[in-house]
């Protein structure tokens, strides 16, 4: 969606309602950002993620003044990648959009990854970007660059908000600020929710000393306790949203749920009794039609070569069986997306797209047949069959029995990739928080383990390594301000360790802040083996393969979670991993498990 970009200046909306009294700081740059930051607290932002720098400092002092009244959580960090990552992650848990505070120049463009992740993913996000004056635009001053536009059409809205000075009306002008950039990115009145840039152009003197402990215009707000929507998006539907697709019994049917599908896929396939292809990071894999064994079968002429239709929730993204089946002729696609502009389509192929579906009742009664069951039930027993050929271990460590020598010896074995997946997806339950980095390691649970309603999370609007430990940082601190039970349960994260030193600096955590209850699961085999898999390793120089793609190191991975205060636990085989993965996690925690290229 194109931006908009629109220079406010200091006029209020007509219908802004009466005057706000604001005390007057002597910074109008410090009397703006209490307004504002005000207003976004009463429309139910709970969280600021806030970088250093001097442009913005009326913002994080205001900041830091709205902490200390228990009205916001402020999050400092240095780096404004990983901060734009970790109001990804406390949005994409709490339902709710994170402020990002930074100052002007290079630090707005850091927030850029993050934006284009929250724009794919549709994932609100609020960004307060600190700007130069316009008498300091374009004259070569320091730390200045052309913001407004720099996220292109990655935002919903970009507004360039030219400098307060003070007059009256201004605390006005930010409230309404506040509520369209509100209202805009989380698609109250659309389908569309994403990231907003509110680039606010500030002047000496740029801030004042804060205390809003007796201001009538904080006041009354909610407490930064409140979990109210805590985990669901806006509860209000766009205006203008169209009834569901009516499905028919019709043709042969599968079900596929990409990421961010959610459990509306699991429940058209089991009330229409059709297979459901649910990737492991879809939220619907779960439920009786489950297919585990999708790749293998929707190559077989007997199972894939009989569908004629096929219903598309989320985005698919961790095979290449999806799109071949959604791109052949004889094959009819609907793909469905309750939010967001950008339709799955690929080889634009899909013959419908819905906001919305629902199995006919026609459907529903079909579904109880023995032609329809023998549909779903032979995909499903095919899948467990193959699963079947490629078994791990699966006696618990210690039984009422004891253990037989090769048990024994296959607990003291080196950790695999499978075992890692399914050790990992073992110790997950309905109260935790699973979130998976872009490598091997996604793909590995994909293949092979079982359905299990847990929550799963994984950056595949862009399917890239930026920010995954801010991600997870930022799932696990509102996973842990949420209700209980869910809010007592453990984040893990499972990464490559290409991925996690991309994103290492997030691994700071400020003194005095929350520590995430979080425990990264690093499958450490040296350098990007993803990268094994192309066509080109088969032919390219061995050596040229792994200096430009494999691209080993040599990090002791101990002495970096030292450096940044986490604790360590390295995991070298199963018995060993077993005990990490189900031992109480009440701190930071690396787990590195070795892994053979």
């Amino acid at each position: 969606m194109p931006e908009r970009t629109q220079d406010t200046g200091s006029t209020p909306r007509p219908d802004a309602g009466p005057p706000r009294q604001v005390a007057q700081s002597g910074s109008p740059a410090t009397d703006f950002s209490v307004a504002l930051l005000a207003e976004f607290v009463r429309l139910g932002v709970r969280d600021i993620v806030l970088s250093p720098g001097s442009r913005s400092q009326a913002l994080a002092l205001a900041a830091a003044e709205f902490e200390r009244l228990g009205l916001l959580r402020l999050h400092v960090r240095i780096d404004e990648r990983g901060a734009g990552f970790l109001a990804l992650g406390l949005a994409i848990e709490s339902g709710r959009p994170a402020l990002v505070a930074c100052t002007s120049g290079t630090a707005v463009a850091n927030l850029h990854p993050a934006v284009l992740e929250a724009h794919h993913s549709v994932v609100p996000m609020i960004l307060l970007t600190a700007d130069r004056p316009a008498e300091l635009r374009g004259i070569r001053s320091n730390q200045t660059t052309v913001q407004p536009g720099i996220f292109a059409g990655a935002v919903r809205l970009c507004q360039d908000v030219s400098a307060p000075d003070g007059s009256a009306g201004q605390a006005e002008a930010a409230v309404t600020l506040a509520g369209l950039a509100y209202q805009t990115a989380t698609g109250t009145h659309t389908a569309n929710p994403g990231p907003v840039q509110l680039n606010l152009a500030f002047r000496e003197p740029l801030s004042a000393a804060v205390d809003l402990a007796a201001d009538s215009s904080v006041a009354g707000l909610a407490v930064a306790g409140d979990t109210a929507g805590q985990g669901q998006p806006d509860a209000s539907p766009p205006a203008g949203v169209a009834p569901p697709l009516l499905l028919s019994s019709g043709p042969r049917t599968v079900v596929v749920a990409g990421a961010g599908a959610g459990p509306a896929a699991e429940e058209l396939a089991r009330s229409a009794g059709w297979p459901l292809i649910a990737e492991v990071c879809s939220g619907a894999r779960f439920g009786p039609n489950l297919i585990v064994a999708y790749r293998d079968l929707l190559g077989d002429a007997d199972f894939g070569g009989q569908i004629q239709r096929v219903i598309v929730f989320g985005h698919p993204t961790l095979s290449r069986e999806i799109p071949a089946l959604v791109q052949r002729a004889d094959v009819e696609t609907i793909v469905v997306a309750p939010a967001g502009l950008e339709w799955y389509n690929p080889g634009h192929r899909v013959a419908r797209f819905a906001r919305a579906v629902a199995a006919t009742d026609e459907a529903i009664a079909v579904a109880g047949t023995r032609e329809a069951r023998a549909w779903v039930g032979r995909w499903v027993m095919a899948s467990r069959h193959i699963l079947a050929q490629d078994t791990q271990l699966d006696t618990p460590p210690f039984g009422a029995y004891g253990m037989t020598r090769a048990e024994f010896a296959a607990m003291k074995a080196p950790v695999t990739r499978a075992i890692l997946a399914d050790a990992l997806w073992r110790a997950s339950w309905p109260h935790d928080r699973l979130v998976l980095g872009a490598s091997r390691l996604i793909r590995e649970l994909d293949t092979r383990v079982s359905g299990k309603k847990i929550t799963v999370h994984a950056n595949r609007g862009l399917a890239g390594i930026d920010g995954t430990i801010a991600t997870a940082v930022g799932i696990a601190l509102a996973s842990q301000s949420g209700p209980e039970p869910r809010s007592t349960g453990t984040t893990r994260l499972l990464v490559g360790d290409v991925t996690l030193l991309h994103d290492s600096g997030s691994l700071l955590i400020a003194p005095g802040e929350t520590r995430p209850r979080l425990q990264v699961v690093v499958g450490n085999d040296g350098g990007g083996t993803i990268f094994d898999g192309l066509e080109v390793a088969a032919t390219a120089a061995p050596s040229a393969v792994d200096r430009v793609l494999f691209t080993p190191h040599r990090v002791d991975l101990e002495a970096l979670a030292a450096a940044y205060g986490w604790s360590y636990t390295r995991a070298a085989t199963r018995s060993a991993l077993e005990s990490a993965l189900t031992a109480p996690v009440s701190e930071p925690t690396i787990v590195e498990v070795p892994l053979a290229r």
